[in-house]
C-alpha cells in the first residue's frame, strides 16, 4: 500500500544517510493501519501549522537577510514554476512517478510523492524536481497548487539554508510522536496519540505503551510558487 511505500522510503534515506540513530527514528512499516495513517496525514496537510511551532512541530530558525539570498529563493521560485507546468494535469504527475498519499483520507492539501526523488533528495537538492506536488480537490480531479522539498531528518540549520535561504523559508519537522502499541490502531485514543495528541514526552509514551519518535520523518517545506508575493510563496502552512 502506498503508506508501506512511503514509510519503507524513509527508513531508506534514514540509514543510508544518518546510521543506526536516523533509522531508529522512523516508524515501523505497521503504522500503516488505517487510524494512524489518517492522523499523520493530517498533520502533512497543514491545517495546524498556521499558528507556528508547537510540542509537535518544529520549524527552522529564522535567519536575517544576507546579501543573494532573496535572488537564490527568486531562482528556485522560478524553476519549480516551469517545471510545474507539465504537472498541471495530475495524470501527467502519475506517469512520471508521482503517487497520491491517502486518496481516501479527507485533506485540503493532497501530496503526490515521488518515492526515488525523496531518496534523491537525501544527498542533493534539485529546484526542478521536487520530492511532492501539491494539490487541491477540483471538480475534475485535483488542481496543482504547489510542491514540497524534503532533507534529511539529521540536516543542520546550515544544511538546510544552503537548499533554501532560512531568511526566506521556514522548513518544518514533525516531532515528540507518540504512536499506539502494535495492533491498537484501530482502538486507540487519538487525544492522546499521534501528530495532534497530549503526549509528547518519550516517558509519557512509555507509560502509555506507545512507541516514541522524536522525529517522524525528514524537514519539509512547502511551497507556493503561482502565489505573488513571497510570504505567500513560502508560507508555512
Amino acid at each position: 500500500m502506498r503508506w508501506s511505500l512511503f514509510v519503507s522510503a524513509c527508513i531508506a534515506v534514514a540509514s543510508l544517510h544518518a546510521g543506526a540513530a536516523a533509522q531508529r527514528s522512523a516508524p515501523p512499516a505497521d503504522d500503516g493501519q488505517a487510524k494512524a495513517q489518517d492522523a499523520i496525514v493530517g498533520s502533512m496537510s497543514g491545517h495546524h501549522m498556521h499558528g507556528g511551532a508547537t510540542p509537535h512541530l518544529r520549524l527552522s530558525p529564522e535567519r536575517p537577510s544576507r546579501p543573494g539570498d532573496r535572488q537564490r529563493a527568486e531562482a528556485i521560485v522560478a524553476s519549480l514554476r516551469v517545471a510545474l507546468e507539465r504537472y498541471r494535469d495530475y495524470h501527467a504527475a502519475e506517469r512520471n512517478g508521482y503517487e497520491i498519499f491517502a486518496p481516501e483520507v479527507p485533506q485540503p492539501i493532497f501530496h503526490f510523492t515521488n518515492y526515488w526523488k525523496a531518496y534523491s533528495e537525501t544527498f542533493r537538492f534539485t529546484p526542478a524536481q521536487p520530492t511532492s506536488l501539491l494539490y487541491t480537490k477540483s471538480a475534475g480531479g485535483y488542481e496543482l497548487v504547489g510542491a514540497m522539498y524534503t532533507a534529511p531528518a539529521d540536516a543542520t540549520e546550515i544544511d538546510l539554508d544552503a537548499r533554501v535561504p532560512l531568511s526566506v523559508a521556514r522548513w518544518h519537522a514533525h516531532i515528540n510522536i507518540c504512536l499506539p502499541p502494535r495492533g491498537s490502531a484501530a482502538g486507540a485514543d487519538w487525544k492522546k496519540f499521534g501528530p495532534d495528541g497530549s503526549i509528547t514526552t518519550a516517558e509519557a509514551c512509555t507509560a502509555a505503551r506507545g512507541r516514541f519518535f522524536p522525529q517522524l520523518f525528514g524537514w519539509m517545506v512547502h511551497v507556493y510558487p503561482f502565489e505573488k508575493t513571497p510570504e505567500k510563496i513560502w508560507a508555512v502552512q
